[in-house]
C-alpha cells in the first residue's frame, strides 16, 4: 500500500515503452523527494506488474476506447495511435479528475508525457498546472518547435533531391537528418508536432531527460523560445545507483549477463533497435552476416516482430549460429542497462532512441548508428557530428558495410577516439547529478516550483 507523503502529482505517460520508462524514472525521483504519486495509464496498455515494482505509487486506468486492432497499430503507426488517444481519452480524464480532486486536495499539478497534448486544455479546465515531460532529447524538440519555419522555407516535406542539402538555420542538419515518420497521413504528423510543441509552451514548464553539459546549445535556444521554466535534470536513470526499477513491456532475458561474464573486456558488440522498429528478412540476413564476418562476440536483440513476415529466427541460416562456435549470443529482449553498463560491451549499434542514446553515453560506450524515425535521425547526427561519440551507417544494410563500420568502432583509431569522447561524457553526465551539479540545480529548482505552484482545483468543470 502506498505510504502518504506530501503533495500528490498526477503522471499521465505515453503508452510506448520509450514513453513510460521515463515517465516512471522520473516518478521515482519525485517521489524520494517528497511527494506522494499516482500514475495514470490507458486500458490498452497495462504494463505488467506495475504495483509490485512500484508498491509506494497509486495507478489508475482510464478507458481509451481503442479496439485490439487500434490498439496493435502501435508499433506500426505510433503518430496514428497518439492522435486517437489525444481524442479518445478527453472525457475519461475528466471524469477521473473530478473524482481524484473531489477525494485529494493536495495534489499539486499534473505531469503528462508532451505527446498527449489533449491534458492541456483538460487541466486547464480545472485550473490544474500541467507540466510536460518530454521524453526526447532538447536538439530534436527544437527541430520539432521549427517544423512551421522548415516548412515555409521548403525543407519539409522532404524531397529525395534535397537530401544532402544543409539545413542553415538548424545546424549541423542536413535535410536527411530531419524527423520522418510512417504514418497513413504525413500531413496529420505535421499536424500532431505543430499542435504538441504549442500545447509545451502553454504550460508550467517542461522536464527534460537531459543535461546542461550534454545539450546547452539547443536548451539555451528554447530557453529564448519559450517563456516558461525549462528543467533538464537528466540522466533520470541514474538517479538512482541501485539502478532503476524494471518498467518494460517484454520480459527481459538475463541469461545474456552470464554469456557477457564469458567474454574479454571492450569486445562485444551489443545490437538492439528498441521497441518499435522493424526490418526486413534481407536487412535481417545482412545484418547476420555483418556481425559474423566483423569477427567481433555479438549480443544481438531479436525482438519478436522485429522482422516483417517472420515470427522470430526463422530467416536465419541453418547452422548459423552453431558455426560461430559461442561468439554470438541472441535473445529476444535484454536487460538494457545492465547490458550496457558491463565491462564487456565495447559497441552498441542502436536506432538511436532518446532512451538508448543516453544509456549508451552514460556507460561510456560508442554507438553504431542506424536510426528509423522521428527523433532518432537528428540523434544520431548529434552522436556522430557534434558529441563525436559513434559513428553512423549509411544508405542501406549492407554486410561489407556493416563489418567495416564495427571494425572502424572496435579496433580503429577513429574508435579510439570516439571512446575518449563518450568517456568524457559519461564524465559530465556523473558530475551533473551530483550537488552543486546542473541536473541536482535543475531538480532542486523543479521541486521548489511544484511546491509554489497555484492550483485552485475546487472548480470542478
Amino acid at each position: 500500500m502506498e505510504k502518504q507523503k506530501g503533495r500528490r502529482l498526477l503522471l499521465m505517460p505515453s503508452p510506448l515503452q520509450g514513453h513510460i520508462t521515463p515517465m516512471l524514472q522520473l516518478a521515482h525521483t519525485l517521489h524520494s523527494n517528497g511527494f506522494s504519486i499516482t500514475v495514470i495509464y490507458t486500458s490498452s496498455f497495462t504494463p505488467p506488474h506495475l504495483s509490485s515494482s512500484y508498491p509506494n505509487f497509486t495507478f489508475l486506468s482510464i478507458s481509451d476506447a481503442l479496439s485490439e486492432l487500434e490498439a496493435s497499430t502501435s508499433a506500426s503507426d505510433p503518430v496514428h495511435l497518439t492522435r486517437l488517444l489525444n481524442v479518445r481519452c478527453v472525457e475519461p480524464l475528466k471524469q477521473c479528475l473530478v473524482t481524484l480532486l473531489k477525494n485529494d486536495d493536495r495534489v499539486a499539478c499534473f505531469i503528462s508525457d508532451a505527446a498527449l497534448h489533449f491534458t492541456q486544455s483538460v487541466c486547464d479546465g480545472f485550473k490544474l498546472p500541467r507540466l510536460v515531460l518530454r521524453t526526447g532529447g532538447a536538439s530534436s524538440f527544437l527541430v520539432f518547435a521549427s517544423f512551421p519555419l522548415l516548412r515555409e522555407k521548403g525543407y519539409l516535406p522532404v524531397q529525395e533531391s534535397r537530401l544532402e542539402e544543409p539545413v542553415v538555420e538548424l545546424p549541423p542538419l542536413k535535410v536527411k537528418d530531419l524527423p520522418k515518420i510512417e504514418t497513413r497521413d504525413p500531413e496529420a504528423f505535421y499536424e500532431f508536432v505543430v499542435q504538441f510543441v504549442e500545447e509545451c509552451k502553454a504550460s508550467s514548464g517542461v522536464i527534460w531527460n537531459s543535461f546542461e553539459e550534454l545539450e546547452s546549445s539547443a536548451l539555451a535556444k528554447l530557453r529564448q523560445l519559450f517563456s516558461i521554466p525549462i528543467y533538464p535534470i537528466g540522466p533520470f536513470h541514474k538517479h538512482f545507483p541501485e539502478g532503476s526499477t524494471s518498467s518494460s513491456l517484454l520480459t527481459p532475458d538475463t541469461s545474456c549477463i552470464s554469456w557477457l561474464d564469458t567474454q574479454e573486456h571492450n569486445s562485444v558488440v551489443y545490437v538492439s533497435f528498441g521497441s518499435i522498429a522493424s526490418i526486413t528478412k534481407a536487412e535481417f540476413l545482412e545484418i547476420a552476416w555483418g556481425l559474423a564476418n566483423s569477427m567481433q562476440p555479438f549480443l544481438w536483440v531479436v525482438r519478436p516482430g522485429l522482422i516483417r513476415g517472420s515470427e522470430w529466427l526463422e530467416p536465419l541460416p541453418s547452422r548459423f549460429m552453431e558455426n560461430l562456435g559461442g561468439r554470438g549470443y541472441i535473445v529476444k529482449w535484454a536487460p538494457q542497462e545492465q547490458v550496457l553498463a558491463h565491462v564487456a560491451v565495447g559497441a552498441f549499434w542502436t536506432h538511436n532512441g532518446w532512451n538508448s542514446t543516453l544509456e549508451s553515453i552514460c556507460e561510456g560506450v560508442p554507438m553504431i548508428c542506424s536510426p528509423c524515425f522521428a527523433d532518432q535521425k537528428v540523434n544520431a547526427k548529434y552522436v556522430s557530428d557534434v558529441w563525436r561519440v559513434g559513428v553512423k551507417l549509411e544508405n542501406k544494410l549492407d554486410r561489407e558495410e556493416i563489418e567495416k563500420t564495427i571494425r572502424k568502432v572496435m579496433v580503429g583509431d577513429e574508435g579510439k577516439e570516439i571512446k575518449d569522447n563518450v568517456l568524457d561524457l559519461k564524465e559530465k553526465a556523473k558530475i551533473s547529478l551530483k550537488e552543486g551539479g546542473s541536473s541536482y540545480s535543475s531538480l532542486d529548482g523543479l521541486v521548489t516550483d511544484i511546491l509554489s505552484l497555484k492550483s485552485s482545483t475546487s472548480e470542478v468543470h
